[in-house]
């Protein structure tokens, strides 16, 4: 009985393993686009990140984005909308960076990120400004589409 529970044991664990090696090596999948009928078509493409900053590093995420990100965006043709941080301790003033991208389109979206995330300048801030621990602990992105009655498009 003991060697058929190891075994048994042995069998969930390899199971485990092939299981959770298989979805490291799996990309993500695309994400599913079905916009609202009242979203412009081949309109400009919106991005909403929210930067959940690790404790006591949100004044360094602040210092990145001041000192190097920001010039590295604008290499990269990657329009700054701005940038928030909310007012209440509530709702994450210690903690949460906000800001909006804009894009001529998601292609052109997708192509910036993947120069800027390449770029040896960015590579650098970031392993610099990291040296004592990340700075964010989650980043969300939202893409968005302006809806036929927006005034901004």
């Amino acid at each position: 009985m003991n060697k058929l529970f190891k075994l048994c044991v042995l069998t969930v664990i390899l199971l485990t393993a092939s299981i959770v090696a298989s979805a490291q090596a799996t990309p993500p999948p695309a994400p599913t686009i079905a916009p609202s009928p009242s979203l412009v078509k081949d309109g400009k493409c919106y991005e909403i990140r929210t930067y959940i900053a690790a404790p006591g590093k949100l004044e360094d995420l602040h210092k990145r984005f001041r000192d190097h990100t920001i010039k590295l965006f604008k290499k990269h043709g990657m329009e700054v909308v701005g940038f928030w941080g909310p007012t209440d301790k509530e709702k994450g003033s210690e903690n949460t960076l906000v800001y909006v991208m804009a894009y001529p389109n998601r292609e052109a979206r997708d192509k910036a990120w993947r120069a800027f995330a390449a770029d040896p300048e960015w590579q650098k801030a970031r392993t610099e400004s990291e040296k004592n621990g990340r700075l964010a602990e989650k980043v969300e992105s939202v893409i968005l589409g302006a809806t036929d009655y927006s005034p901004i498009k």
